[in-house]
This record gives C-alpha cells, sequence and structure tokens, in this order.
C-alpha cells in the first residue's frame, strides 16, 4: 500500500491572512474603493478575495491574455482586476444577470479607464453562452472565470472549454465551498453542484488541472 501523501500546508488565521496582504497585495487605488464600498453590502460574500484578484491578473498576463471571459460579474471586482491585466487591445466579454450591481462596476470601470475594455452582456449567463458559440466563438477565448450560480457550473464549464482555445484557461471559483463540499450532511443544491464538478473535473482527459485552496477555492484547467 503506497504510504498517505505528507501534509504540507499552512491555515491561515486572520492574523496571517493579514500578514499575507501586507507583504504581497498590489491594488490599484480604483480597485480598492470597489471592493471597499461592496464590502458594506448585504451580498458581499459575493466579491472574490482581493489576493485572488491579483493572482488571476497574474495568470492573465502569464498567458498572454487578449480575449477573456467572466460568468457573474456582480460589482465587477473580478472583472476590473482581468481588465487591467490585460493589454490596451485586450476584451473582456461580462456576463451577468442584475443590471442594479453592474451598474456599479461600469462606475469603477470607467473611472479605472477600462470600460472601453469590457462588454457587459446582461441575461442568463448559458443563453450568453450559447449566443458566443452560435457567433462563431469557439475556440477564440484565452481566458474564462466561472463564479455564478452554482447549479449551472456544469453547464458553464462545457460551454466555457468549447469557447476557450487549446491552451487556454478556465477558472472555477468556491470549489471548497466552504468546507461544505466535505460535509456529509449538506445535500443542498449548489454544494452537490460543485461536489460533481469537482469529481469531473478530476477525471477529465480534456483539461490538465490543479485545485488551489486560495480564498474559498479555484480551480485551474488548462485545455489540452
Amino acid at each position: 500500500m503506497p504510504a498517505a501523501p505528507a501534509r504540507k500546508y499552512t491555515a491561515l488565521d486572520d492574523r496571517l491572512y493579514d500578514y499575507l496582504l501586507s507583504v504581497s497585495l498590489r491594488e490599484s487605488a480604483v480597485a480598492r474603493r470597489l471592493r471597499e464600498e461592496t464590502a458594506a453590502m448585504e451580498q458581499a460574500v459575493m466579491q472574490i478575495a482581493p489576493d485572488q484578484g491579483q493572482f488571476m491578473a497574474l495568470l492573465v498576463r502569464l498567458l498572454g491574455v487578449r480575449r477573456a471571459l467572466e460568468i457573474g460579474t456582480f460589482t465587477g471586482y473580478s472583472a476590473l482586476c482581468v481588465a487591467e491585466a490585460l493589454p490596451p487591445s485586450g476584451r473582456l466579454v461580462a456576463c451577468d444577470r442584475s443590471a442594479k450591481w453592474t451598474a456599479i462596476a461600469q462606475r469603477y470601470w470607467a473611472e479605472a479607464g477600462v470600460a472601453d475594455k469590457i462588454t457587459l452582456r446582461l441575461g442568463k449567463a448559458i443563453q450568453t453562452l450559447d449566443a458566443l458559440l452560435a457567433e462563431g466563438e469557439a475556440g477564440r477565448f484565452d481566458f474564462a472565470f466561472i463564479d455564478a450560480d452554482k447549479p449551472n457550473y456544469d453547464g458553464y464549464y462545457e460551454r466555457c472549454l468549447a469557447l476557450v482555445r487549446p491552451g487556454g484557461l478556465v477558472a472555477i471559483d468556491n470549489v471548497l465551498w466552504e468546507g461544505k463540499v466535505k460535509d456529509a450532511e449538506t445535500a443542498d443544491a449548489d454544494t452537490q453542484a460543485i461536489r460533481a464538478l469537482n469529481a469531473k473535473l478530476a477525471a477529465d482527459a480534456r483539461v490538465e488541472m490543479s485545485m488551489l485552496s486560495i480564498a474559498d477555492g479555484l480551480t485551474l484547467a488548462l485545455k489540452r
């Protein structure tokens, strides 16, 4: 029987997380103000962590992303992080259903000078993604970020995988789901959808993948 892998990780409490941010976070003033405004909202938990936003921006630069796709925009922090990392000719298609939340996003995108890089498409994201495929956009995106309603995660993943090019990256948020994915007593639709996609990705030969423990869990799937 093979030996169990050594457990090597550092649990983050608030003190250590604050230290991590203090020595690593590079955040534009506009992004910080957007994050702070969103933090005061009742739905603030839907916003990604600042270190995750910075990590995604680094991925965009490392991959040389020119065309990006986002499923679930909320108040626009993740889109802002990505758009700031795109080259001047780069473009991001941001998908969301809420005109109210994305109005906040558009205000900050304009202030940051990246509004011309972002196309906001309001409506059901599945329909938007199907429309992009029908428009001949398959294989034309470099990066996709999924952070929306969990029961549709598998549908978003399949469509994003079709839309990104070989060598393109699909990033999927909330894959640890505050630990509920390992709680046998938790069987709500959101948790079951994330569990199912996690299991599917672990065996998906179409991608190279890694699940990271950053924030609430982030899976990176590189299309072969």
